[in-house]
C-alpha cells in the first residue's frame, strides 16, 4: 500500500511525506479545521492500493478530488453527472474508492477518529477494510478510533472487533461548540451558579456577555452568551440568541478560564473554524450608552383586528388569520390545512436548484419510494404519505377581542394598565407593577357572557377529551426579529372547565410579565400594540416527543440535515429545557441519521422509531417550503427553516406546533 498526498496547486498525486507513516506533524501540515477539529480528507483507491491525502489548502470535496485528480475528469463533466458519480463512490457495492476523514483530537489523550462521509453506505466489510488500511498507515503511537457516520454504520459495527467512538460521545465531551458565530464587544459577567446570577448586586445590562453553566430561561436580551456546559441549540435561550443574532457558544471550563475577566470589557469572537472561544480585554467603547442599538430596528407588527369576537376551530383558520387570533393559532390552522389537503408549494425545498443540480426531486422520489420526478405525481404521493402517518390534534382559538373585552370589563385592571404604561413611558421600574397587573388578570372573574362563550366552545369541540393544553398565541411572537421563545405561558394537563378558564387567564397574564414587557419595549413594541390570543388543544400522550428544526443550527450552510431534540414520555421536558434531550440529525436528501447527543436518556430509540423520525424529517421539509409562502415552488425562500413540536407513537406522527425558526446570520 502506498501513502500519497496531493501538493497544493498541482492535480498530480505524488508522495509528499517525510517517512513511511502519517505522523501528527505531517497531519497538521495538511489539515484544515472545522468546529475546532483539525482534519484531513482521504481517499483509498482499492484498484491501485493507494491512500490519497487531500491537502486542506486545496479546499476540494472528496468527489472533486477523485474526479479531477485521479480520473482526469473536467469540473464540467463532473457537474453534468454529479448524482450518478456520487452514487458510484458512496452507494455502489463494487465501488473503487473509499472516502473519509481523519480528525485529530487533543483531550486526556491524543487520538485520531476515522469516519466516512455521512451519506456513505459502506457495509461492515468495507468499513473494516478502510479502518485496517488507515490504521496501518498512521503513526502507531497514536490511537485511531473508527467513528460510524450514521445509525446504519453503528448497526454494522455493533459486534465488530475494532475500537469505536460514537458521534454523541465526541459531541458530549467537545470542549468548544460554536452555536452562533460573530464578534461583539461587551462587559463580561461570570456567574458560577444561577443563585449567584439572581443575587447579583448589579443587574445584567444589554451590553453584557453572560458566562454560566446553564442560562436561565428568563435572561434579558444581552450581547453574547457563553455556556460552560453542553446544551442543545434548541433550548429557549439558544433559540432567542439565534433570533437576536448574538454570538453564542459552548466552552467547557469557561467559568474557571474566564473568571479573572469578570466585570471587564472584552471582545468576544465565536468562530466555527477556531479551536476555542476567543476573548480578549479591551477598553470600554465611548459609544456605549443606556439604549441598546437594536431599539432602532423596527419589528413589523401587524395591526390587530379586535372586531372578531367569535371562538374558532383551529381547522377553520389559515395564516391570514394571525391578526385576529395570533401567529400560533394561525400557523396551527395552516398546518391542519396542509396535512389534510397538501400544498402547491410544499415541494419547494426539493425544487430549488443546488448548483450544479437543477433540483433535488430525484432525492425526494427516493425518500418516498417512487421513481417519478413529475411534480404533480410527487405531490400526490407526498399527500398520501402525510395523510397516512400525520395528524394534528383538534383545538379551538380564542381571539384577541375576547382578551380585550375581559380587560375592559374591570376598572381595576384598566387602572393597573395605565400605571404600567406610565412607568414604561418614564423609564421607571416595572417589576412590581407587572406583578400586580398579572395577579389582577388571573384573579378577576371572567364575565358571565365571556365564560359562556368559552364553555360552549369546549362542549362543542372537546367531547370525549380527557385533558387539553392551553397555549399562548400573541401577535408579538414568532416574528422576524422577535421570536419570544419561552416568554409566554403554556399550561398543560388541564382537565376541567374551571381549570381551562384559569389557564386562559394565566396565558393572558403572561403578556404583562416583566420579562416580556421589557423585551418588547426594547424592540419598540408598546403595551398598546400587543395582544394575546389563546389556543386550547387536545393533549395527546405518546412515548416520545420533541422539537425539530428543519436546519442544522450549528452548521447553517448544511442544507441536507434537520435537527431533532426528543425525550421519552414528555415533550414538555424538551420545550422547557428541564431535561437534556436526545439529539438526532436526519438527512433529508440521501436519507440516514445519526445521534449527536444522548442527553439525559440512558439509551437511544429503536430502529423502527428512527425510521418514523426520518419520515418526520421529510414532512418538515414539505412544511418548510409551504410556510415560506413560495409562489412558484422553486424560490430560495423554501430554505427558510421551521420549528416543529411533535409526538411519535409507533408510525404515527402528531404535529403540535409549527413556526418560523431564525438562524443566526
Amino acid at each position: 500500500m502506498t501513502l500519497s498526498s496531493s501538493p497544493s496547486g498541482s492535480p498530480a498525486v505524488t508522495p509528499a511525506l517525510s517517512g513511511p507513516r502519517l505522523t501528527p506533524a505531517e497531519f497538521s501540515r495538511l489539515a484544515t479545521t472545522v468546529a475546532g477539529y483539525p482534519y484531513v480528507k482521504l481517499v483509498l483507491d482499492r484498484t491501485t492500493s493507494t491512500v490519497h491525502l487531500i491537502d486542506g489548502a486545496l479546499g476540494m470535496l472528496h468527489v472533486q478530488y477523485v474526479a479531477e485528480s485521479i480520473l482526469g475528469m473536467t469540473r464540467a463533466e463532473l457537474a453534468r453527472n454529479l448524482d450518478a458519480f456520487n452514487d458510484s463512490v458512496y452507494r455502489a457495492d463494487d465501488r473503487r474508492f473509499l472516502l473519509g476523514t481523519l480528525a485529530l483530537h487533543e483531550r486526556d489523550e491524543r487520538f485520531f477518529s476515522l469516519e466516512t462521509v455521512e451519506v456513505d453506505t459502506m457495509d461492515a466489510a468495507m468499513l473494516l477494510e478502510f479502518y485496517g488500511t488507515v490504521r496501518a498507515l498512521v503513526d502507531a503511537s497514536v490511537p485511531v478510533l473508527l467513528k460510524p457516520a450514521n445509525h446504519q454504520q453503528e448497526a454494522y459495527l455493533a459486534d465488530a472487533d475494532v475500537p469505536l467512538i460514537l458521534a454523541h460521545e465526541l459531541y458530549s465531551t467537545a470542549p468548544y461548540v460554536p452555536l452562533n458565530p460573530g464578534t461583539v464587544t461587551g462587559r463580561l459577567r461570570v456567574f458560577a451558579s444561577e443563585s449567584d446570577y439572581r443575587r447579583a448586586a448589579e443587574p445584567v445590562r444589554w451590553h453584557d456577555i453572560l458566562v454560566m453553566s446553564r442560562m436561565p430561561d428568563d435572561i434579558p436580551r444581552v450581547s453574547g452568551l457563553v455556556n460552560a456546559e453542553h446544551t442543545t441549540p434548541l433550548s429557549h435561550t439558544n433559540v432567542l440568541a439565534a433570533g437576536w443574532g448574538i454570538p453564542n457558544a459552548i466552552q467547557l471550563g469557561a467559568l474557571t478560564d474566564l473568571a479573572a475577566l469578570d466585570g471587564q470589557w472584552v471582545e468576544l469572537t465565536v468562530d466555527p473554524a477556531a479551536a476555542e472561544l476567543a476573548v480578549r480585554p479591551v477598553e470600554r467603547p465611548e459609544s456605549v450608552g443606556d439604549t441598546p442599538p437594536w431599539t432602532a430596528t423596527r419589528v413589523d407588527l401587524h395591526k390587530p383586528d379586535l372586531a372578531a369576537a367569535h371562538i374558532a376551530a383551529l381547522d377553520t383558520l389559515r395564516a391570514s388569520d394571525a391578526h385576529r387570533f395570533g401567529t400560533k393559532a394561525a400557523n396551527l390552522g395552516e398546518l391542519t390545512h396542509v396535512v389534510r389537503a397538501g400544498s402547491p408549494n410544499w415541494l419547494g425545498f426539493y425544487q430549488a436548484p443546488r448548483p450544479p443540480r437543477a433540483d433535488l426531486l430525484g432525492y425526494l422520489a427516493r425518500r418516498l419510494g417512487v421513481t417519478t420526478t413529475d411534480v404533480a405525481e410527487l405531490s400526490e404521493v407526498a399527500l398520501r404519505t402525510v395523510k397516512e402517518h400525520v395528524v394534528v390534534p383538534r383545538g379551538i382559538a380564542l381571539p384577541f377581542a375576547l382578551q380585550q373585552r375581559f380587560l375592559e370589563s374591570s376598572p381595576a385592571i384598566q387602572q393597573a394598565i395605565g400605571k404600567l404604561k406610565m412607568a414604561l413611558a418614564l423609564g421607571g421600574p416595572v417589576d412590581e407593577l407587572c406583578g400586580e397587573l398579572g395577579a389582577l388578570i388571573r384573579d378577576t372573574p371572567l364575565p358571565a357572557d365571556l365564560r359562556a362563550l368559552v364553555e360552549d366552545a369546549i362542549a362543542r369541540h372537546f367531547a370525549g377529551v380527557d385533558r387539553v393544553v392551553v397555549r399562548s398565541s400573541s401577535n408579538a411572537e414568532d416574528l422576524i426579529g422577535f421570536s419570544a421563545a419561552g416568554i409566554y405561558e403554556s399550561v398543560p394537563h388541564v382537565d376541567s372547565v374551571d381549570a381551562v378558564i384559569a389557564a386562559v387567564k394565566r396565558v393572558w397574564s403572561s403578556l404583562v410579565a416583566t420579562r416580556g414587557v421589557l423585551l418588547r419595549a426594547e424592540a419598540g413594541l408598546g403595551l398598546d400594540d400587543c395582544f394575546m390570543g389563546v389556543v386550547i388543544q387536545e393533549q395527546l400522550a405518546a412515548p416520545l416527543g420533541g422539537v425539530m428544526v428543519t436546519a442544522n443550527p450549528v452548521e447553517p450552510k448544511d442544507f441536507r440535515n434537520v435537527l431533532m431534540n426528543m425525550a421519552r414520555n414528555s415533550v414538555d421536558d424538551v420545550v422547557s429545557g428541564t431535561r437534556e434531550p436526545l439529539q438526532h440529525l436526519y438527512n433529508t436528501m440521501e436519507g440516514g441519521s445519526r445521534t449527536v447527543a444522548l442527553g439525559a436518556e440512558k439509551s437511544d430509540v429503536d430502529d423502527s422509531t428512527k425510521a418514523t423520525l426520518g419520515l418526520l424529517a421529510l414532512v418538515g421539509r414539505l412544511l418548510q417550503a409551504h410556510f415560506a409562502e413560495t409562489t412558484d415552488g422553486a424560490c430560495g425562500g423554501a430554505d427558510l427553516p421551521v420549528d416543529v413540536e411533535w409526538l411519535v407513537d409507533g408510525d404515527t406522527i402528531v404535529l403540535l406546533q409549527c413556526r418560523p425558526y431564525q438562524l443566526a446570520a
